[in-house]
């Protein structure tokens, strides 16, 4: 694979289960055996009722859990895969939330990746484990995780694209989106048409070629043009 090839692809979902589940398939495409990290899970001890909590919830029951803007407890990891950052390690180097990388080398301590996008685009980066906590979450305490600040990126949801402009996109719907202009946002990362492929289904899984487009009219009840 040509190293530039990923820099200007991506498949895009609406869902963060959907994307896993491309992640994972591709990952099992690639040949040679994946590298996997565990985190360490635990209550924040920032929390007033920590000790309380730890003794409530074990680390196997912290392992568990799967929460926005952090990665899962087993990261699965070959050489060549991109990669998504999960978190801001350094603005003026352009390691930013969503800076994608592509992974050249696989540490115990450290991995080392190429960036794929952004103001430093090919810059050889190192990355190390670091705490992370969920951004959102109905969870009754804090909880931290120590992992490497990434996941993989084949695929990301049509969210996680945006500020991306890309060559080549392919749009995947296994159900509508489901929030405003969600769709919209999908079909404007591509630079040209020729280059966006969709595959929708009906609800019996069967490919068609219509899909909702989710507008909330009431958004512009109070837009005043002038």
């Amino acid at each position: 694979m040509h190293p530039n090839y990923l820099t200007e692809r991506a498949i895009l979902a609406p869902t963060t289960d959907v994307i896993d589940q491309i992640n994972d398939y591709m990952l099992s495409l690639l040949p040679g055996d994946s590298v996997q990290y565990l985190s360490s899970d635990s209550v924040s001890s920032t929390d007033q009722d920590s000790s309380s909590f730890q003794d409530l919830y074990s680390t196997e029951f912290l392992n568990t859990i799967n929460c926005s803007g952090m990665p899962p407890h087993k990261l699965s990891l070959k050489v060549g895969i991109p990669v998504m950052l999960l978190r801001n390690i350094d603005q003026s180097a352009g390691l930013c939330n969503g800076t994608r990388l592509r992974i050249t080398y696989l540490g115990k301590n450290f991995i080392r990746a190429v960036t794929l996008n952004g103001t430093s685009t090919g810059d050889q980066v190192l990355i190390h484990r670091m705490d992370m906590n969920p951004s959102e979450t109905t969870l009754p305490f804090r909880m931290t995780r120590r992992q490497f600040p990434f996941i993989i990126s084949f695929a990301m949801t049509i969210n996680k694209s945006q500020g991306h402009s890309l060559t080549n996109v392919g749009l995947y719907l296994p159900r509508p989106v489901f929030t405003h202009r969600q769709l919209y946002v999908a079909l404007s990362r591509v630079r040209n048409v020729d280059g966006l492929k969709i595959l929708i289904l009906d609800s019996d899984s069967k490919p068609t070629n219509v899909t909702r487009n989710v507008v909330y009219r009431e958004v512009f009840q109070n837009v005043h043009l002038e």
